[in-house]
């Protein structure tokens, strides 16, 4: 609820690293940093810049390099929908959705705003529900479902609502047996379909729902809390037209899900105590296992995480932006910092973090081979400006690999096609759309998607890989007409 006094702070090196990570700066920043950013399935990333009405792009050089990438600015979103901090995730189709915000044109107001980017005309379109069937949306849990609709959480409800980029209409979906509302919680996709989230409310519960059957069931005690102090801002915040009255119910941190199917959740600093925990969850045995404590004081409240190439979990600090790798068992403090608080952090195509569009977090170690994609069926050749289907296993990794304590959700589990000129060593991206799923960790099932052809991409023998989550499959061949 205070971030907006915090953003926009310089992102500097802390002395003294504590492992062989770096950050390194982008040649060229963001014009206005970045509040939030989002990986599109042509490569590009889009970013929401400090002014909160102006959007930029972020193209890798011909060499694949993103440090050395170059900005554009795009389109902004419909008029009089200038949001701050919003439920946001990129498509199946390949376009981006962002809907609600905590603030609105500069003000507090929850609103139910939502709209939809196409990269491909570079435009937005209003998809706002309608006011009775969903009035506050505000900062939102939100995910899209392995079957591609966008879910989002009605702020002060226990209600579900979902849309349907395939239709373009918004529906309620049952939301049974939910512990408390969704204000301030985050979700992590399971492998089963399923949605994780540990209640900030009614901490340390923690639930799962299950879209198939429309309900919550509970995935046990956190063991340890995760949730700091109630009522961030001191006072009851008024919203809607009739000034009711939100009761801010605390902050949690993310909870990523790993490569060994275990998700590793952070918290805040709770009330009474100096120490902020993390746990681990199992879903298993649905049981969590306490984790290790965060260092000096620090904690994750409202902040980032991302999943490395190397499986161990990045997270963000709160207080101050400092950096630590989570490698399964200890929480390591990196002696990195991004010198700002809810900068935003995103795994890139080639294994490297964006931090606030303006560095690059390069980790140590490198995946293991059972985590990458392969290609089963790829087109041998094909032609400049045309589409065609791919197909193999693991397109969409492992994880999500981006999250976020409720808002401002940046996941990257959809599969990248990147084709390499053999002779120049051209690095192009072909946009990826209508994948077959948005689920995660889809081990041998056979799934899909399509990719354009560039039609300025260079001609000649070349070799495509599959990337999810900044992990490439084995190349295949291919000749470019």
């Amino acid at each position: 609820m205070l971030r907006r006094a915090l953003l926009g702070l310089a992102l500097t090196l802390v002395s003294v690293p504590a492992m062989a990570a770096s950050l390194v700066n982008l040649s060229h920043p963001a014009p206005e940093s970045a509040i939030t950013q989002l990986l599109l399935t042509d490569g590009r990333v889009i970013v929401q810049g400090f002014s909160e009405a102006n959007w930029f792009a972020l193209t890798p050089d011909n060499t694949g390099s993103y440090v050395n990438g170059t900005w554009k600015q795009m389109a902004s979103p419909p008029s009089g929908y200038v949001p701050l901090y919003v439920a946001s995730s990129v498509l199946a189709d390949g376009r981006v959705v962002i809907a609600g915000g905590e603030y609105l044109n500069g003000s507090f107001a929850f609103t139910n705003k939502s709209a939809i980017y196409d990269p491909v005309k570079n435009k937005w379109a209003d998809i706002t529900p309608d006011s009775h069937l969903l009035p506050f949306i505000g900062d939102s849990p939100a995910t899209v479902l392995a079957d591609g609709r966008f879910l989002v959480g009605e702020k002060f409800k226990d209600k579900l609502f979902v849309f349907d980029p395939k239709t373009m209409a918004w529906s309620g979906v049952p939301s049974k047996n939910k512990n408390d509302f969704n204000a301030e919680e985050g979700w992590t996709l399971l492998p089963d379909g399923s949605v994780l989230t540990y209640n900030v409310k009614t901490h340390p519960q923690s639930e799962r729902y299950l879209p198939d059957q429309g309900k919550w069931v509970s995935a046990g005690s956190t063991v340890v809390d995760l949730r700091g102090p109630q009522n961030c801002c001191g006072r009851c915040i008024p919203y809607g037209p009739k000034d009711k009255c939100y009761d801010p119910p605390g902050e949690v941190g993310a909870a990523m899900l790993r490569p060994d199917g275990t998700v590793f959740a952070t918290g805040a600093i709770p009330d009474g105590e100096n120490t902020a925990h993390t746990s681990i969850y199992d879903p298993k045995k649905n049981k969590w296992t306490r984790g290790p404590d965060f260092p000096n004081g620090d904690q994750a409240m409202d902040t980032f995480s991302s999943l490395l190439p190397n499986g161990n979990v990045l997270v963000e600090g709160s207080n101050g932006g400092s950096f630590y790798e989570f490698d399964g068992k200890k929480l390591l403090p990196m002696g990195l910092s991004a010198q700002g608080v809810y900068v935003p952090i995103l795994v890139l195509p080639t294994g490297e973090v964006l931090v606030g569009g303006e560095k690059v977090y390069r980790s140590t170690g490198t995946y293991q081979a059972a985590w990458a994609p392969v290609i089963t069926t790829s087109p041998p050749t094909v032609t400049r400006g045309s589409s065609y289907p791919i197909s193999g296993k693991q397109f969409n990794g492992l994880s999500q690999a981006n999250a976020f304590g409720d808002e401002d959700n940046q996941p990257t589990n959809y599969p990248l096609v990147r084709i390499t000129n053999n002779s120049t060593g051209h690095v192009f991206y072909a946009r990826t759309h209508d994948h077959s799923t948005m689920a995660v960790a889809t081990g041998n099932k056979t799934v899909s998607t399509n990719f354009d052809v560039p039609a300025n991409m260079e001609t000649g023998a070349s070799k495509l890989e599959v990337v999810a989550n900044g992990i490439p499959s084995q190349p295949a061949s291919v000749t470019v007409n």
